[in-house]
């Protein structure tokens, strides 16, 4: 059967559309290029048009047979009338081109893959698996294996999938644009894994962009900018007892302490050019680390593909791509599953904030301030030169939910730490009058950003039960830790800045001064269960300028070292859950350089080795000792035995488990010198064990015994003191903290 109607000429001026097509401005490439019925007379026939720049020949593979295309005029337009109906499946393009030919799919022979129903919720602001919908899936469709391509770009008068498979030709792969959602989609067939692709985008005014994936799972890395093909990951959801352990260490009445790490400077390979570790890589060296010291948790500073290694992550372009620094996809998956394993919680920095304006990015990716406010007092963050969110915009925030709902559930976390949520809640944050707009009832709070918070929050604990999440929030914002339900921002934890600026503030005094600051100690505890707190002492720390936690402590050399571990003592034992920047355990005198891996030389030193060992036995301590991590929101977990000794620089106190039988008495000295003889008010009679003294010869300290007891211990007396009726004697020694555990009656 004769296929080609050769006795039919359908004329038709195409000046216009090929135009377009040239200059990849074309919009509506389903009504011209591929298939299309037309009549003539009584007749029906299909006349199939497909535009191939720089081909020689083209043609329609039908029935095993090939017919020739006609080339209109002496464009890259072929069109050919025939008289059968054409679908995907019973048709292929031949082309020749000078390098040889090539047989593929036409992709305009396809319907669209887009679920209407996702965009819905897509444009309501409620989408939560996004990453299902947008950017590029590998799928099946119309019997074809392919990549079904969708973007957001409501703006732009054309867009184009440009890649390495049609040598980045913005004329070759035009997208299907959706009014109604504002969402442009493509099925290509027949690509393959890892090929690297970006959309071009011709806006209203002609201007030409091209743009990363914002949903790619892969990018290339820096200084490269195009996105990359990645299959879905492969999902292994986990198994009871795993699920049960992660509930456990992430409760709030479970001990928590966080090793927090930049993954590209915590170890080099120094000699295979200073090259970064790979996930894989890290697995086998930094749990086993992050195990032998004792913590519970790895909160990684941001992944998410960034350009600039200088912004240690918080500026991201790639959203949904871990860092291809350290290796593939499932390598980070990888990662992830063996900390699962070893039961070592892993949490991710999230930088929902703000974004970087490199112009591969979110920022005008369609011509228009689609992710970011128009006005700049709006959208445009003073402090980092960045773009804020338009969190009004319920795309916006449908793109938001879904990244925080895929970090958390597809790679199995335990959870996210939110980036600068301050900078997101108020309006007004780091402006002056004038440099900010109100919201519609007057006032600072920026509700869009809030209600995204909530959301985001609101979403992950729905998917992932037993996750945490944590602010990283430096004002008083009221009910940060409070349900959402009861008004709060649904935060499981917030970091805690007062305590931390404070408490710096005061070990940054000469001792001679700090018993005129005595308030910078007990302060914190004026609003400590207020919230779900984490004491952290991060990277911020250590930046800038700022110095090293060692270099921060006055005194000689030996002073430097005992102020720091009876610090660290005071902070294992102060309600709040603990988090600690890499190297903090190496007592480095250099601040954090996000160039060189930490200094492991270090170790050799006693002194720097003591650091270490105090604060693995503070690990074991704390994680073995209920009274110090059980009830940490509420007054009834903690008593001051005296907060006003500011004159020897001394503070005391009791931490209580969810059995008042079950407490800690601690003991923290910020002075130089020895008390002996001292009579400390204890809050029941009976016998008392020192099971930590940051004083101790093995973590470098003078080795004065708080006891003269071979095994620690001490036997109250009925001697009244600090309003208590019992007290024992004790030695307290220079600069350190103590913990005296009650044994028994």
């Amino acid at each position: 059967m004769n296929t080609v109607s050769k006795n039919v000429e359908i004329l038709e001026d195409y000046t216009d559309q090929v135009s377009a097509l040239q200059s990849g401005t074309f919009s509506d490439p389903f009504n011209f290029l591929g298939p299309h019925i037309v009549k003539v007379g009584s007749k029906a026939y299909t006349v199939l048009r497909v535009f191939i720049p720089s081909a020689r020949n083209v043609s329609v593979v039908l029935n095993k047979k090939a017919k020739t295309m006609v080339r209109y005029l002496e464009t890259d337009l072929f069109t050919l009338v025939l008289n059968t109906e054409l679908d995907s499946r019973n048709y292929q393009i031949k082309v020749e081109f000078e390098s040889g030919s090539f047989l593929f799919d036409d992709v305009y022979s396809f319907s669209s893959a887009l679920d209407e129903d996702a965009m819905y919720l897509f444009n309501e602001g409620t989408l939560e698996h996004g990453y299902e919908h947008f950017g590029a899936r590998f799928i099946e469709h119309q019997g074809s294996q392919g990549v079904q391509f969708s973007v957001w770009a409501p703006n732009a008068k054309s867009v184009s999938v440009i890649g390495e498979f049609n040598y980045w030709q913005s004329s070759q792969h035009f997208m299907r644009h959706h009014p109604a959602s504002g969402v442009w989609d493509l099925f290509i067939p027949n690509l393959s894994e890892d090929s690297c692709y970006k959309f071009s985008i011709t806006t209203v005014s002609g201007e030409k962009l091209e743009k990363a994936d914002p949903y790619a799972r892969k990018m290339q890395q820096a200084p490269g900018t195009a996105s990359v093909l990645q299959q879905s990951i492969n999902i292994r959801n986990l198994d009871e007892k795993k699920s049960q352990a992660r509930a456990k260490r992430n409760h709030v009445e479970s001990p928590i302490s966080i090793y927090e790490v930049h993954l590209g400077s915590w170890k080099r390979r120094q000699s295979e050019g200073n090259r970064y570790l790979t996930y894989r890589e890290l697995a086998d060296d930094l749990i086993p680390y992050v195990k032998k010291l004792g913590f519970s948790h790895i909160q990684l500073m941001p992944i998410s593909e960034f350009p600039f290694d200088g912004s240690w992550g918080y500026q991201p372009v790639g959203l949904f791509a871990p860092s291809s620094r350290f290796g593939s996809v499932d390598d980070f998956l990888y990662f992830s599953k063996v900390c699962n394993e070893q039961e070592i919680g892993l949490l991710l920095d999230w930088v929902p904030g703000h974004f970087p304006t490199d112009p591969h990015g979110l920022n005008r990716f369609d011509g228009t301030h689609l992710y970011e406010h128009a006005d700049k007092r709006q959208g445009f963050h003073p402090d980092w030169n960045t773009c804020v969110f338009n969190y009004d915009r319920p795309e916006v925030k449908s793109y938001l939910l879904s990244n925080a709902n895929y970090w958390v559930s597809e790679f199995q976390l335990d959870g996210l730490r939110v980036d600068a949520v301050a900078s997101m809640l108020y309006l007004d944050y780091s402006r002056n009058d004038g440099e900010w707009v109100a919201n519609q009832y007057g006032g600072r709070e920026n509700l869009g950003a809030i209600d995204c918070l909530q959301r985001s929050n609101a979403v992950c604990y729905k998917n992932s039960p037993h996750a945490m999440m944590v602010a990283e929030e430096s004002t008083a914002w009221p009910g940060v830790t409070q349900s959402v339900d009861h008004g709060g921002l649904g935060f499981g934890y917030k970091w805690n800045m007062g305590w931390m600026n404070d408490s710096l503030g005061y070990m940054q005094r000469d001792p001679i001064h700090r018993k005129f600051h005595h308030h910078e100690m007990t302060f914190s505890m004026a609003y400590a269960f207020s919230e779900n707190y984490i004491l952290p002492l991060s990277h911020d720390e250590v930046v800038h300028g700022k110095g090293s936690l060692l270099s921060k402590m006055p005194g000689d050399d030996w002073q430097q070292f005992a102020s720091l571990r009876a610090y660290y003592g005071f902070m294992y034992a102060h309600p709040g859950k603990k988090l600690l920047f890499m190297g903090s355990e190496l007592a480095p005198r250099e601040e954090w350089d996000h160039n060189q891996q930490l200094n492991w030389s270090l170790l050799e030193s006693d002194a720097h080795r003591g650091i270490f060992e105090s604060v693995k036995a503070l690990n074991t301590v704390y994680h073995s000792t209920p009274s110090l991590y059980e009830v940490d929101g509420s007054p009834s977990g903690f008593r001051w035995i005296d907060c006003d000794n500011s004159e020897q620089s001394i503070l005391s106190f009791v931490r209580y488990g969810k059995k008042q039988s079950e407490f800690m008495v601690v003991v923290s000295h910020f002075t130089p010198q020895v008390f002996h003889h001292f009579r400390l008010g204890v809050p029941k009679s009976g016998v008392y064990q020192v099971v930590f003294n940051s004083d101790e010869h093995r973590f470098y300290g003078s080795g004065v015994n708080v006891v003269a007891h071979k095994q620690q211990l001490v036997q109250s007396k009925a001697l009244p003191s600090h309003g208590l009726d019992n007290s024992i004697e004790i030695t307290i020694p220079p600069l350190s903290t103590v913990y005296l555990k009650y044994i028994s009656a």
